[in-house]
């Protein structure tokens, strides 16, 4: 197969006041969260079994979900960059699609887009943004998300994270899910050079699309309603969530 999705899904859901359960199988309009994506990238043709990324209680979610998918385990939650690391050894397709199991809104279009762009558009990473028109209601925990730079023509030059943004920076309304797809082969070979150099001692993806910056290289990208792409990480935003089925 050509195309394998990777499902990010170690968190403890600790934010989400659960002490015996992980995030992604909070209870979601009567369905764990993390199964209204995967019946959602069923509607995607031609993919390989999805590997899910598990780590605290990650026999339960094996459990819950079945041996319909492959499962790789992220001992120590090292970021975002070391849960892909610990999918290597499952993922056997050319290109990779990295998603998370905490998003139950994005749509098989918008991936079946993403998918198509990137294996016409020659670089080794594409990816999804979002743009809002402001930062409340149901967008308001997208302005927390990574902005979008770009160039006078439009090419991305840059990613900065929140904490990071200057003000004129974090006015910017073009956000960062953090949804890409990649060349496989590029992504193992430039992964290791990501470093945990930040506050939190983590190695975070977002800093691969830089790599492909620094290469000359252009990252093409599709964007996509920003409700697609809501969080759930806090019993708030469940609630939101729920109203938002």
């Amino acid at each position: 197969m050509k195309n394998q999705i990777v499902i990010l899904a170690a968190g403890k859901g600790t934010r989400m006041g659960l002490s015996r359960t992980p995030k992604v199988l909070a209870m979601l309009k009567q369905k764990p969260l993390i199964l209204h994506l995967l019946h959602e990238i069923e509607n995607i043709p031609q993919l390989a079994k999805p590997v899910i990324v598990v780590g605290y209680m990650g026999e339960k979610v094996k459990g819950v979900l079945g041996n319909q998918y492959l499962y790789a385990v992220q001992d120590k939650q090292l970021g975002t960059a070391h849960a892909v690391m610990a999918a290597k050894p499952k993922v056997k397709a050319d290109n990779i699609l990295v998603l998370y199991g905490d998003m139950p809104f994005i749509k098989s279009e918008s991936l079946r887009n993403l998918i198509a762009m990137h294996l016409h558009g020659g670089s080794p990473l594409s990816m999804l943004t979002a743009r809002v028109e402001n930062f409340k209601g149901n967008s308001s925990s997208l302005e927390y998300f990574g902005r979008i730079i770009r160039n006078p023509v439009g090419d991305i030059v840059g990613i900065v994270e929140y904490k990071d943004a200057t003000d004129g920076q974090r006015k910017i309304k073009e956000v960062n899910p953090g949804i890409y797809m990649f060349n496989t082969k590029w992504l193992w070979d430039n992964i290791k050079k990501i470093t945990n150099n930040n506050s939190q001692k983590e190695y975070y993806l977002t800093d691969i699309v830089h790599l492909v910056i620094e290469h000359g290289l252009k990252v093409p990208t599709i964007s996509i309603p920003p409700e697609q792409v809501f969080g759930v990480n806090s019993p708030e935003e469940l609630i939101r969530a729920e109203k938002m089925m």
